[in-house]
This record gives C-alpha cells, sequence and structure tokens, in this order.
C-alpha cells in the first residue's frame, strides 16, 4: 500500500513554493486529490471524492459517516485507505473539533471493516484551533497533545452526542509558511 503519510507531507511541501493556494475544506480536498493523483497514478491506484462507504461493500447505516472525503484504492480494492479532512473556518472551535474527533473515529470504523490505513488531516490559519488558553475537553487534543481516544462527548449545546475511539490518536502540527 502506499505511504500516503509522506504523500501527504510532500503535498504540504508542494504548497509552499507552488503558490496553489488552500482557502477552504474544499479547495484542500481538490487540492490533495490532484496532487494524489499526480504521484500514485503511476502505482495504478484510484483517487476518489467523496465516495460512499457502501461502494466498498461496507453499509453505512452504522457508520458515523456516510462517505469518504478522499477514498484511494487498487481497481481490484485488495487495497484501500480513507482520507478525512477538515479546515475549519469561522471560529465554533469546540464544535469543529468534535467533528475533527468524528472523522477519526469514522477512520476508525473504516479500518475496522476492511480499509488498510485512514489519515486524518486538518489545516487551520486559525491559532485559536492549536493554542488557546481552554486546554480542557475536546480543547486537550488539539491544544495540549493529549491523544484523543476514549469516549468524545458533543461539547456544546444538549451534549447529548458521543462516541468511542478505540485507538489513541495524537494530533501532530506543522507550520506550513512563516508568518
Amino acid at each position: 500500500m502506499l505511504d500516503l503519510v509522506a504523500n501527504v507531507h510532500g503535498f504540504f511541501d508542494h504548497l509552499k513554493v507552488s503558490g496553489v493556494e488552500i482557502y477552504n475544506e474544499f479547495s484542500l480536498q481538490h487540492e490533495l486529490g490532484g496532487y494524489l493523483r499526480s504521484v500514485v497514478a503511476q502505482d495504478s491506484y484510484r483517487v476518489q471524492f467523496e465516495r460512499p462507504a457502501d461502494f466498498f461493500g461496507i453499509p453505512s447505516a452504522k457508520l458515523l459517516k456516510k462517505e469518504i472525503d478522499i477514498a484511494v484504492f487498487s481497481p481490484d480494492q485488495a487495497h484501500k485507505a480513507a482520507i478525512e479532512l477538515k479546515f475549519p473556518r469561522n471560529g465554533q472551535y469546540p464544535e469543529q473539533m468534535f467533528s475533527a474527533c468524528k472523522d477519526v473515529a469514522f477512520l476508525e470504523q473504516l479500518v475496522e471493516r476492511g480499509f488498510d490505513s485512514g489519515l486524518f488531516v486538518m489545516a487551520a490559519d486559525d491559532r485559536l484551533f492549536y493554542e488557546g488558553s481552554d486546554t480542557g475537553g475536546v480543547y486537550s487534543y488539539f491544544r495540549s497533545g493529549k491523544p484523543i481516544c476514549g469516549l468524545v462527548r458533543k461539547p456544546t449545546g444538549t451534549k447529548d452526542e458521543s462516541f468511542p475511539i478505540r485507538g489513541s490518536y495524537a494530533l501532530t502540527w506543522n507550520k506550513l509558511l512563516d508568518s
């Protein structure tokens, strides 16, 4: 299977020199998917956007999400990986952080059901996603280096939604541009 982590790092290195601007989640999805197509085409992998989990024989009724942001797979589906993306805009810090954790849980569900790997990629141009005075609850995964694991509860509103994360996943923030 492909080394998607290295390919994603290559994508962000490419952004540093290419002048391509990433300004929302759709542009991140489009540009990353295009980049992946350019580097994995020679390996006969398909890169597709918003592919329903049902396409891979995984009934979506019991999944946290129905569609995969970017699916990378061999034509015979013997090898498949999922990439979930976040590029939060306009604040909503705890809600967007909760949604990001849900993406991680969704990736875990896909791997439990036959995907080789899942990769979560988050871009943020608002420093309050990765630093700030509140470092408890859902903020701890993004600001304090605490691994995402265990039961994650909705941090706002009625707080009536939660989901388990069986593994343990530490976020690593990398600076793209000096500013």
